[in-house]
C-alpha cells in the first residue's frame, strides 16, 4: 500500500468538494452549529478553490495507491504584538474516508503540512477539535498536540427582544 500526500490542484476540486460535505455531515450529527461556524462558506468549490490560491495557506491530499481518500487544509494566523512577530500554524480541517482511516494516511497528511510550516519559521500549531471526538483528540495528541482551550457554545432558540 502506498501512502501519498499532494498539494491539492484545480483538478482535484470535485473530490475535495464530496469529502468535504462528507465531513460537514459527519461534524453536524454531532454539533449542528459546525457548519455555521467552523466549516466552508457557501459554494464549497470556491472556498476550496481560495484555500489552493491563498498565500497563507496550503491544501493537501492524501492518497492511497493513487486513490485521493482525504485531505487536509492548514493556515497561518497572526499572534499577539507580545509574541514578537510569531505566527500559528492552524490546521482548519482534515478529513480520511472512513475506510481508509487506521492505515496511517491521516499522519502522513499530517506531518506533511506541519514540516511545510516548520519550513518557513512556523513554530506554533493549533488543532480544533469539536467535544466528544475522541478519536481525533487521540489523533493530534499522539502528534505531540495538548489542549490549550475549548469553546464554550450557547444556542438561543429565538432572539431576544
Amino acid at each position: 500500500m502506498e501512502l501519498t500526500v499532494r498539494r491539492a490542484t484545480n483538478a482535484d476540486v470535485p473530490h475535495l468538494v464530496a469529502l468535504y460535505k462528507d465531513l460537514e455531515l459527519e461534524q453536524t450529527v454531532r454539533k449542528p452549529v459546525w457548519a455555521l461556524t467552523d466549516g466552508l462558506d457557501e459554494r464549497v468549490d470556491l472556498g476550496l478553490f481560495h484555500a489552493m490560491r491563498a498565500d497563507d495557506s496550503w491544501l493537501f491530499v492524501g492518497e492511497i495507491d493513487g486513490a485521493t481518500v482525504g485531505f487536509i487544509w492548514a493556515t497561518i494566523e497572526p499572534m499577539l504584538d507580545r509574541a514578537a512577530g510569531e505566527r500559528i500554524g492552524r490546521i482548519r480541517l482534515i478529513y480520511t474516508e472512513p475506510e481508509a482511516r487506521g492505515v496511517g494516511i491521516g499522519h502522513v497528511m499530517l506531518e506533511t503540512v506541519l514540516d511545510e510550516l516548520r519550513s518557513i519559521g512556523i513554530r506554533f500549531f493549533d488543532a480544533p477539535v469539536g467535544p466528544g471526538q475522541r478519536a481525533t483528540k487521540n489523533f493530534f495528541e499522539a502528534h505531540g498536540f495538548a489542549a490549550r482551550s475549548i469553546i464554550m457554545h450557547r444556542a438561543e432558540d429565538r432572539p431576544r427582544d
